[in-house]
């Protein structure tokens, strides 16, 4: 049983809890080694305080899970059969009819939330296994940061070939493609989100995406993109000039890249979420730009994208060695240009270290 796994179960006999439905595949993942997007069908991981636990999951995936290393039991359904009834007789078998359910309230839709109920009419749910997987995500092992570091180096290659893409005329979408088909070149076959590469005004959206727009000489570019390396994924964003960019672009380059040294700088056990976010927006908001940076600083980063906690405004939570999330400010001027520079660490004894190390400082590619 590994070290999660083996929490997860210590965590069950603490609160005096019968079983634990583990319902988000990421999650199954962080606790058994078997990911999986089951899509429509179901998978599920059910842990117990005292007992073996056992993985369900579309009766096509039962021989990917024994490759994963799952070493327990697994129990299958084929599609026309009722997989919550062939739950219910697997958790009947394995332990009687527990009373006392975790679930994960961020996670479990309310007709499998259901399904469970009549099966076990019984049961109550007191615990949400949601707000205990984020705190035992929030500190990484040396183990885990050392995937984490395998990501960023593959998301600095995965810079390289983006830049290495810019020609007048090209779309960001044809750039996007060139991207993704480097990294499978090199054997990276996931990107942990879709790859984000936005020209000029378009991004001003911060949560935009590629589209046909040709980038054009004059343009500032911002690429945003991570991968996947053994279940934990980095994330970095680069913006740089295409040709020579005004002086209004450059001024907002230079204050986002101010922020964000800024915020890495000060980043360091002790340090609040809260004031490290403050630090990123007092820098903008001087500059004149503080209505252009409209998100947080930044979020959790570790098997998903996006993990607690958030680096925010009203966060009071104090950074700790071992967490790992993003330093990310942006300035988005509508119709006009985006910026956004950001790098995820992890925090150490004494400060911080980036996982990813492509220049910051303002690149300007030759049309």
């Amino acid at each position: 049983m590994n070290e999660h796994l083996q929490q997860l179960t210590q965590w069950l006999q603490d609160q005096q809890l019968d079983v634990a439905y583990i319902s988000n595949p990421t999650n199954i993942s962080y606790f058994s080694g078997f990911f999986q997007d089951p899509e429509e069908r179901v998978t599920a991981l059910f842990a117990f305080p005292d007992r073996d636990p056992f993985l369900f999951t579309p009766a096509l995936s039962i021989e990917e899970v024994k490759r994963s290393g799952w070493s327990y039991d697994v129990h299958g359904y084929l599609d026309h059969e009722d997989p919550f009834a062939l739950i219910g007789d697997a958790i009947r078998a394995h332990a009687g009819e527990p009373a006392k359910w975790a679930i994960e309230k961020d996670d479990l839709p309310v007709y499998r939330y259901d399904a469970i109920r009549q099966q076990f009419p019984d049961a109550t749910f007191p615990a949400d296994a949601s707000r205990f997987i984020e705190q035992k995500k929030l500190i990484k092992s040396d183990s885990e940061i050392a995937l984490m570091d395998a990501a960023g180096r593959e998301a600095d290659a995965a810079f390289a070939a983006g830049f290495a893409a810019l020609h007048s005329g090209v779309t960001e979408q044809a750039v996007v493609a060139e991207i993704n088909y480097a990294m499978m070149k090199q054997g990276v076959m996931e990107m942990s989100f879709d790859t984000i590469v936005q020209a000029g005004a378009n991004a001003a959206n911060p949560h935009g995406g590629p589209e046909l727009n040709q980038v054009q000489p004059g343009q500032m570019v911002l690429f945003d993109l991570g991968t996947v390396h053994q279940g934990y994924d980095s994330d970095a964003t680069r913006t740089v000039a295409f040709g020579k960019v005004g002086d209004r672009e450059r001024e907002i380059h230079a204050v986002c890249l101010e922020a964000n040294l800024a915020a890495m700088e000060a980043a360091k056990p002790g340090v609040t979420a809260a004031s490290l976010d403050k630090i990123a927006r007092d820098i903008i908001t001087k500059a004149g730009y503080g209505e252009y940076f409209n998100h947080r600083l930044g979020h959790g980063i570790g098997t998903s994208t996006h993990e607690f906690p958030s680096i925010m405004e009203g966060n009071d939570m104090e950074l700790q060695p071992g967490m790992c999330f993003s330093i990310e400010p942006g300035i988005y001027v509508p119709g006009f240009a985006g910026v956004r520079i950001e790098d995820c660490i992890h925090i150490t004894a004494d400060g911080n270290e980036p996982f990813t190390h492509t220049p910051k400082t303002l690149r300007v590619i030759k049309p």
